[in-house]
């Protein structure tokens, strides 16, 4: 560990606990292990696709990694990951998912797909709306209808691209939103400014603020400093091309936030995960306030008994208050952290040990519920063993819709948000920092009056993207040989960020 990173991280480095300041002592008791509002999954049985849901809830696989999604000629991608849900406008909706093939796997074969549902949840079409890609993790939706699809690059740039979900429109990159190991986004449609996550052993959190909202080509870069009552402060990232130096190591103030993964907004706050560390942080970005939600203790993650660990993407029922978040590994669940602090799995994947849960979201009526299985099982016979390990078990990704009775779909009585749930730190603040009066609130949110189309086409044409392309074109991306090293590489990745961890540690 240099001097620089060991004043960053503190004294308690070998456990990570000085990552964040003392707030993280109160904060971590907003959530404890409790009972799901579902009731509990434990002793029922998986259904036919391995999937475990509560009682009175349905789950069906809609696509499958390397097969023709149904109805439509077109190949589901491999290894899905980070999701997204828009409205057509005629009662159906848009899924949109990433496709994190890594580009020293296989050469621009990442990207993302969508397929497009009818108000009855049946599939009217599917097809690419970014090719060209590569390490397609995470992203976050926009207000104003599009899909940021953002590159986690281990090898060369790594962008953020906004992608049109009708696939009309090519897509379009923004070096101004930094060039580093992008994981999710999320917009904060009042501040106007946007939220990035990185997946880093020394990752940052990032702010960007563009020029001309909602116009992304333009804008300033800054990385958070979380002080030791909780107020975030921001300093620019001099250089974020990331020329001649890391951006996470240019603003040697920064907090540390290893291994960043999700991140989505919700009625002022951010909510993001960092793996390496199981925790679940929030920032109120009205008050610029940390807290953090869920951080386990030692001796459940090493004896395999907490709830929540391996913390990936993460998503809110905005009807509801309630976080859904995803497991890397772990039991392979989807956890729900309520607004009253219960924390308690509400689905599982079983036989799927190699795998990761990514990109909850739910549609826009929010009655489904959309996840993948990455690396789930498919029926696509490679015939190859890896470091040990049969491709045919679980080569691919399948793509999940749970469906049933969420109890954000609609509800007569105010929901409480996790900001009426925080610990008394961020009360007294925000009694002591009250927001300015010339300040909207959230009752006062407009979303901008601008099409995905118009947003899009008023960028450079020439960035790359192609577009929808062809019904026909092959999502997957890549042949039998290079999935085979794709999946070399995954879990060769994995394992080294294991091994960081580990060395971190010791």
């Amino acid at each position: 560990m240099d001097r620089r990173r060991f004043l960053r991280v503190g004294v308690a480095g070998a456990t990570g606990a000085a990552l964040l300041p003392s707030v993280r002592v109160a904060a971590a008791q907003t959530a404890s292990a409790g009972e799901s509002p579902y009731g509990s999954i434990d002793g029922l049985a998986p259904n036919a696709d391995g999937v475990v849901v509560p009682d009175g809830f349905t789950a069906r696989v809609v696509a499958v990694a390397g097969e023709p999604v149904a109805r439509t000629e077109y190949r589901w991608h491999l290894f899905p990951d980070g999701a997204a849900t828009f409205d057509d406008g005629n009662g159906g909706w848009y899924y949109v998912c990433n496709s994190e093939v890594f580009n020293f796997m296989a050469p621009a074969s990442g990207g993302a797909s969508a397929i497009h549902f009818s108000p009855e949840g049946e599939v009217l079409d599917a097809y690419p709306i970014l090719q060209g890609s590569h390490s397609n993790c995470a992203g976050g939706p926009t207000p104003w209808g599009t899909w940021l699809s953002c590159e986690e690059a281990y090898v060369g740039d790594g962008l953020v691209w906004e992608c049109d979900p009708t696939g009309s429109t090519p897509a379009v990159a923004y070096p101004a939103m930094g060039n580093f190991t992008h994981e999710a986004a999320a917009v904060d449609p009042i501040g106007q400014s946007l939220y990035l996550t990185e997946d880093q052993p020394e990752g940052v959190l990032y702010r960007y603020t563009p020029a001309a909202y909602p116009d992304l080509s333009e804008g300033l870069l800054e990385a958070a400093t979380v002080a030791g009552d909780g107020a975030v402060s921001w300093r620019p990232v001099p250089d974020p091309s990331a020329q001649d130096l890391p951006t996470r190591e240019q603003v040697e103030e920064a907090t540390i936030f290893p291994g960043a993964e999700g991140i989505w907004y919700h009625d002022d706050w951010i909510y993001f995960t960092t793996k390496l560390d199981h925790r679940v942080h929030a920032v109120n970005v009205r008050l610029q306030r940390y807290e953090l939600i869920w951080s386990p203790a030692p001796e459940t993650v090493e004896d395999g008994t907490a709830v929540l660990t391996g913390v990936d993407n993460i998503t809110v029922d905005a009807g509801s208050g309630d976080l859904f978040v995803a497991e890397d590994g772990g039991n392979m669940e989807i956890v729900i952290i309520t607004p009253d602090g219960q924390v308690a799995p509400f689905a599982r994947v079983v036989g799927q040990d190699i795998s990761e849960i990514t990109g909850p979201v739910f549609s826009p009526a929010r009655d489904r519920l959309y996840f993948s299985s990455q690396r789930g099982p498919t029926p696509s016979a490679i015939g190859e063993i890896i470091d040990g390990l049969s491709t045919t078990d679980f080569i691919g990704g399948i793509t999940y819709e749970i469906t049933g009775p969420f109890r954000g779909i609609a509800t007569e009585e105010p929901v409480p948000t996790l900001s009426e749930a925080t610990t008394t730190s961020t009360t007294a603040a925000a009694e002591s920092e009250p927001v300015a009066e010339s300040e909207p609130g959230p009752t006062e949110l407009q979303a901008p009056t601008v099409s995905p189309v118009e947003t899009l086409a008023a960028a450079s044409p020439d960035s790359g993207g192609d577009g929808k392309g062809s019904a026909t074109a092959v999502g997957v991306g890549v042949g039998v040989a290079a999935a085979a090293a794709a999946v070399a590489g995954a879990v060769a990745l994995r394992r080294r960020g294991q091994a960081s961890q580990s060395s971190d540690e010791a």
